[in-house]
């Protein structure tokens, strides 16, 4: 797994801090849903991998420090299923798969790869789906500064239904407004 993870790094350096927090989000509201022991180590490694597919995204694009053209963005959207295909023979990878797979999949069905909708997504990547906006909204890139907390969170308020399962981010605001210390700390121990 560590061996893995260091391939990824060394192309992106951002995406070590960036998969540390979503991997930690996700397990912060895993255990708010009540989630078993397994799902929570589940959803831990699928944060940690759920961008590896981006090893297979050229520099040019993944590295770019200004906005996507429609073609980059429409390959950089290829990245869930390089890296599902990319872990699908290792058995000790297959329960994160669909984490990995389906990330960037949208609760109203406009999302990536697969247009899934509502409960046809799979639990634990709608779990990682809130994490992994809010860090992306929360992180400074290379394109635009990080987004002030109560812009972000009006933000995950406004795509409850459409971009997020609704019971999902509501528990993560839930943990926004009454836990913002952990959110924090994470943030801390994994600086953007």
């Amino acid at each position: 797994i560590q061996t893995l993870r260091y391939t990824v790094e060394a192309k992106d350096p951002y995406t070590r801090e960036h998969s540390d927090r979503v991997s930690e989000y996700s397990v912060l509201i895993g255990k708010k849903l009540g989630l078993s022991e397994d799902e929570i180590k589940t959803l831990q490694v699928g944060g940690l991998f759920h961008d590896i597919g981006k090893i297979g995204i050229p520099d040019s694009i993944l590295l770019k420090d200004s906005k996507l053209t429609d073609d980059e963005y429409s390959e950089i959207k290829n990245h869930p299923s390089i890296g599902a295909h990319i872990l699908c023979n290792a058995e000790v990878f297959k329960d994160i798969i669909p984490i990995v797979k389906h990330h960037h999949e949208r609760y109203d069905g406009r999302g990536y790869p697969g247009q899934l909708k509502g409960e046809d997504i799979p639990y634990l990547a709608r779990i990682a789906a809130v994490a992994d906006a809010f860090d992306a909204m929360t992180s400074k890139r290379t394109y635009r500064n990080s987004l002030p907390i109560d812009v972000v969170r009006e933000e995950i308020e406004k795509n409850l239904g459409t971009q997020f399962d609704p019971h999902i981010g509501k528990t993560f605001l839930e943990i926004v407004d009454n836990e913002y210390d952990k959110i924090k700390e994470i943030q801390e121990k994994y600086p953007a």
